[in-house]
């Protein structure tokens, strides 16, 4: 009770309206959706060497599907993850941010704190370092990039925040090599790759035991018996990756088979686009994000099949899916995994 002022009967004290549940459990950061019963059981039947993934994890419309609700990119790109790692079948994830320019140690270190034991990163390099071209607004080149494949530029604006920063979280480190174009040189290519694919600077498995270095190409001319056998000689992994422009599943698969003659090796395979789909088609015709769009069961099974094929063997196998390969990433994941389900 308060004194009134003007010697009348004393007023009560203005009350807080109590905090909703609902801003409270916001206060709190990203919430992670109800667990699907069904999908808790899926996972039970994928063996503990399979980590799915999506390409990166900042997408309001997997409200209901990763959320609890629909959240700002920014909040999720930043606090996202540990909502995100509840998901039964999201066991990695793909840092795409990296590919824009470097990430710093504490964006790293903030990453790994959100995500469990056992989940698996997978970090993009710098296109400073995997593109050949400086290129314009319009994403044409225009002058030959004189940093392409430069080691001291990867070394230290990549690999050491990387592994410094995710520690034992820290999966394949991914060259993503951009087209090329008229630079496509096979031969001067190929003797750039082995001179930068030598001088990278060895993983210490001490910090990050699951790490490895991966290139992936975009232009299929260069995709060679001797481009293959040049990442076995550094003991780099090929990345398989799924769309436009680029071989089917199966004809990189057997190309990966040149690499490891004496059996399935370590897989990282990335389902980034839809057969005949270009990039921005997909990004227009997909978003929110929300739902299957455009179903492709021939490229899930020939994963499926790559995949199960992998674990069976006793390698892991680190699988990273983009919503433009049909839609939404999450759904395509659960497709995915019933598939390689039915296939172990």
């Amino acid at each position: 009770m308060t004194e009134d002022l003007f010697g009348g009967l004393p007023v009560p004290a203005p009350q807080q309206a109590p905090a909703s549940p609902a801003k409270s459990v916001r206060a709190q950061g990203v919430q992670p959706a109800p667990v699907d019963e069904a999908l808790r059981a899926l996972s039970t039947r994928l063996p503990a060497n399979l980590c799915f993934g999506t390409s990166s994890w900042a997408y309001p419309g997997w409200n209901q599907l990763v959320y609890d609700g629909e959240y700002g990119d920014s909040m999720l790109s930043r606090k996202g993850l540990a909502a995100y790692s509840r998901h039964p079948l999201l066991r990695a994830a793909g840092i795409d941010r990296g590919f824009y320019g470097p990430i710093p140690l504490a964006d790293y270190l903030s990453y790994a704190a959100q995500v469990p034991d056992g989940f698996r990163f997978v970090v993009k390099a710098p296109a400073s370092v995997c593109d050949a071209w400086l290129r314009g607004s319009d994403g044409a080149g225009r002058l030959a990039n004189a940093a392409f494949l430069d080691v001291e530029i990867a070394a230290r604006d990549f690999i050491a925040p990387a592994t410094a920063g995710l520690g034992s979280k820290c999966g394949p480190l991914l060259f993503q090599l951009s087209p090329m174009g008229s630079l496509a040189d096979s031969g001067v290519f190929l003797e750039r790759l082995d001179a930068f694919l030598g001088a990278l600077p060895p993983l210490d498995p001490s910090i990050t035991p699951h790490a490895c270095y991966a290139v992936e190409l975009r232009d299929p001319a260069l995709l060679t018996p001797r481009y293959i056998k040049l990442l076995r000689r550094h003991g780099a992994r090929f990345c398989l990756s799924a769309r436009d422009r680029l071989p089917a599943v199966p004809r990189q698969a057997a190309a990966q088979a040149v690499m490891d003659e004496a059996g399935p090796g370590p897989l990282l395979l990335r389902w980034m686009l839809h057969a005949g789909r270009p990039y921005a088609y997909a990004e227009k015709l997909y978003q929110p994000f929300d739902r299957i769009v455009d179903d492709d069961p021939g490229t899930r099974d020939a994963i499926a099949e790559v995949v199960a094929r992998t674990v069976r063997a006793g390698q892991p196998a680190i699988v990273i899916v983009s919503n433009n390969a049909e839609g939404c990433a999450p759904l395509s994941i659960v497709r995915l995994a019933e598939a390689v389900a039915a296939r172990l």
